[in-house]
Formats: structure tokens, C-alpha cells, sequence
């Protein structure tokens, strides 16, 4: 029997067991309001990598690819139509930045760049809007998915945080000190 090594998996069952305990509720209301409120010294536990007043960035702890990172408003909507103008541009913007941080960070061929609305279109955290951006590779997916129904990440989630941090560290408070002008 092959193994797969896959440490970051034991978080998710144990919050699995964690929802089953507490009938089917969450820990947190929302990890998107809850987490960057903790505080900056506990960004790298929560994946933060980047984090303003009105937007953020943080690494998706359940990735598709290695850089699977997203880009989140603070405010608690479901729906980008529901932001204000001001939060919808810096949103953007902060979308656009990160498209070129991660491209610069981990040289992908592509990228999916995209938001899921509703549980049906396939939104994890429909409560909360959020773009999602995966680098892609030429030959990042091969027999895995199909044979073993298992998806290989290559690199644990705290050294990848690691290698994105220093070009991710200030880019929304960048993005909301320019947007604010």
C-alpha cells in the first residue's frame, strides 16, 4: 500500500470531530472575521499573509495546488455586490497585486482565478466572499486525482507561508493607504 504524507489533514479532522461534538456548528462563526481579528502575532498559525483595515490575504489551508492563496474583505458579506464601492475597489485591486506577487513568488505557468458564490457553485465558506487564486504548472495534474482520488501538495503550508510572506507582507495596507487618498 502506498502512503501519502499529509500531516496538515489532521487539523481539518479534528475540526470535522470538533463540529460533530458541537452539533454540526463551527468553532468560529466565520474564520474570515474571526482570524485576522486575532492579531498579527498569530498570522503565520492562521496562514495570514497579508492583512489591512479592509482586506486581506490569506493561504487556503485546504489547497488545490501549492500557493493556493485568497483574497477576502473583512466585511462579513456572501456577495460582492453587497460591498460598498470603496471596499469592492480595494478588493480588486489588492486581487490584481496578489495575482502579480504570486506569479513573481512561485513562477506558474497559469493561474484560476475565481470566486464561488452559493454551496451549489461551490463556495466552502458561502457566508463570506472570497477569491481564491491557484497557481497552475504544466503537468500538475496527472494520475493522482484520478486513480488514488488523492491531490499531492508538494510543500507544507507553513514553508510555503514562509517563502510568500516577504512579498505579501504589506500589499493591503499598501492597497488601502493608495485607495484611500
Amino acid at each position: 500500500m502506498d502512503r501519502l504524507w499529509a500531516p496538515w489533514r489532521m487539523v481539518y479532522i479534528l475540526e470535522e470531530a470538533d463540529k460533530e461534538r458541537l452539533g454540526g456548528r463551527a468553532r468560529h462563526d466565520c474564520i474570515f472575521c474571526d482570524l485576522p481579528a486575532i492579531g498579527p502575532e498569530h498570522y503565520r498559525d492562521n496562514l495570514i499573509l497579508s492583512c489591512g483595515e479592509r482586506v486581506f490575504i490569506i493561504l487556503n489551508r485546504y489547497p488545490y495546488n501549492n500557493g493556493h492563496l485568497m483574497v477576502v474583505p473583512r466585511r462579513h458579506v456572501s456577495d460582492p455586490t453587497e460591498l460598498d464601492e470603496h471596499d469592492y475597489r480595494l478588493l480588486t485591486e489588492l486581487l490584481r497585486r496578489a495575482t502579480d506577487a504570486l506569479r513573481r513568488a512561485v513562477h506558474p505557468h497559469g493561474i484560476n482565478l475565481g470566486m464561488n458564490l452559493g454551496r451549489t457553485a461551490g463556495a466552502g465558506i458561502e457566508q463570506h466572499c472570497h477569491y481564491h487564486l491557484v497557481p497552475r504548472w504544466d503537468g500538475d495534474t496527472n494520475f493522482m486525482p484520478v486513480v488514488g482520488s488523492a491531490k499531492v501538495i508538494s510543500e507544507d503550508l507553513w514553508a510555503t507561508w514562509d517563502r510568500l510572506r516577504p512579498l505579501f507582507g504589506d500589499l493591503a495596507a499598501e492597497v488601502e493607504k493608495e485607495l484611500s487618498r
